[in-house]
């Protein structure tokens, strides 16, 4: 026997979802504010945190990643190395591929962009909401993962 939500339910979950879309966007623009990103695309942005996340790969394991043809992805790769975000070494396993991974200089970069966010963001944590609060938004990060994960 399974429940259906009530009309009211449903509109409940639907404001919910609309608030909490407006509410992570705009954490999201407040927290690309605090450093300087450069200026990647979304496209850029989601290799170079594929890249960080994963380790190296190859033009071809990262369009099949993010579900792009090859020829997209290595025009994606070709402006992320002119601008000295990525670099290519030799695959020790197979010479005629190449590993794509972040560049030393980016990492660094990528390293001070996410303290720059971390230190906004535990002073607003910090400033905005008292220590009850914090205990709250942290149990309602643990249900935003489970989101995230969906």
């Amino acid at each position: 026997m399974s429940t259906l939500p009530s009309p009211s339910d449903a509109s409940a979950s639907t404001a919910l979802a609309g608030e909490l879309r407006i509410c992570v966007s705009k954490l999201i623009r407040r927290l690309r504010e605090q450093a300087n990103a450069g200026d990647f695309t979304s496209s850029q942005r989601s290799v170079l945190l594929r890249l960080d996340r994963d380790g190296p790969a190859t033009v071809s394991a990262l369009a099949r990643a993010e579900s792009v043809r090859p020829q997209s992805m290595r025009v994606t790769v070709a402006s992320l190395e002119a601008m000295g975000a990525v670099c290519g070494e030799p695959d020790p396993h197979d010479g005629r591929q190449t590993l794509i991974d972040l560049s030393p200089t980016f990492r660094k970069t990528l390293k001070a962009s996410r303290a720059a966010k971390d230190d906004w963001l535990l002073h607003a944590l910090q400033a905005q909401l008292s220590p009850q609060e914090q205990a709250q938004l942290a149990a309602a990060v643990k249900l935003l993962e489970r989101l995230a994960d969906f």
